[in-house]
């Protein structure tokens, strides 16, 4: 919703700038000019969603909708051919990276909850958000010593029908050694630190990124690599390794909850996966 917002506000803006004194209701010709302008600068992605929100404002204020017009598809196809390039990948946090991710944090509170978030959130395969929005009553002990999680609410499902996910026995661990540390009073499964004492709130979504690149940098990995990772590197190198085993598409969606196969299709274009091998 606030990319939307930020999208009305800038096809506004441009309004103003060139002199339309009222942007709503839009005709074909002004929003074809603002796609063609904004495809000067901006990605074809971000052109596409500014696209989706001037069509969500016309539906809303229930006034005629240009936006299907077919000089609106020509112009999204100039944008497009403008600039041909694929949208950025996060690198993926793969077995190998986590594996040495987990064994460079330090053996302190922050260690303990570092190490227990980022085997939670790969073998989850969450989203930033996903991963620290989980609180204890999410989490289910099984008689194998591994865990059933219900994440509740994601990007992919707004309406908050849950999805299930299961980790390994060593993240399990990892996450009763947090926990042991944390107490039972918290709310949060994870949360901020101040001088050793844990606070009652959920983390800020940055802390995830934080978290991470602080531990490639410990690593000694190139400034090139650490700026490549990003709060969705968990879920993209969990599913790269998930294809590197053997998993079909269906069960790398059903494991990560994603409903498109063209999107998860992203994810692992760039898998070191040598079929020949």
């Amino acid at each position: 919703m606030r990319s939307y917002r930020a999208d009305v506000e800038a096809f506004e803006c441009w309004c103003v700038r060139n002199g339309i004194g009222e942007p709503f209701p839009a005709s074909v010709e002004t929003v074809c000019r603002f796609l063609e302008d904004q495809g000067q600068t901006k990605a074809p992605s971000t052109v596409q969603r500014r696209l989706y929100a001037i069509r969500k404002v016309h539906r809303l204020l229930r006034l005629p909708d240009p936006t299907y017009d077919e000089d609106i598809n020509l112009a999204m196809r100039k944008v497009r051919r403008q600039k041909s390039t694929r949208p950025r990948q996060a690198k993926g946090l793969t077995r190998n990276y986590l594996d040495q991710f987990l064994e460079s944090d330090p053996n302190t509170p922050w260690g303990l909850r570092n190490r227990a978030m980022l085997a939670l959130g790969y073998e989850l395969m969450t989203r930033r958000s996903e991963l620290i929005a989980l609180r204890n009553q999410d989490l289910t002990e099984r008689t194998d010593g591994t865990l059933r999680v219900l994440i509740r609410r994601s990007k992919a499902d707004p309406f908050g029908e849950g999805r299930i996910a299961f980790t390994s026995a060593r993240t399990a661990d990892l996450l009763r050694e947090w926990l042991t540390y944390r107490g039972p009073e918290i709310e949060w499964l994870f949360c901020p630190i101040y001088q050793g004492k844990v606070i009652d709130r959920c983390l800020e979504t940055t802390t995830v990124r934080r978290v991470i690149k602080k531990a490639a940098k410990r690593c000694g990995l190139r400034a090139d690599q650490v700026a490549s990772f990003s709060g969705h590197s968990m879920r993209v190198g969990a599913a790269q390794d998930l294809l590197k085993r053997g998993f079909d598409a269906a069960a790398i969606m059903r494991a990560g909850g994603w409903k498109s196969v063209n999107v998860l299709a992203r994810y692992l274009e760039k898998a070191e996966h040598n079929v020949w091998a």
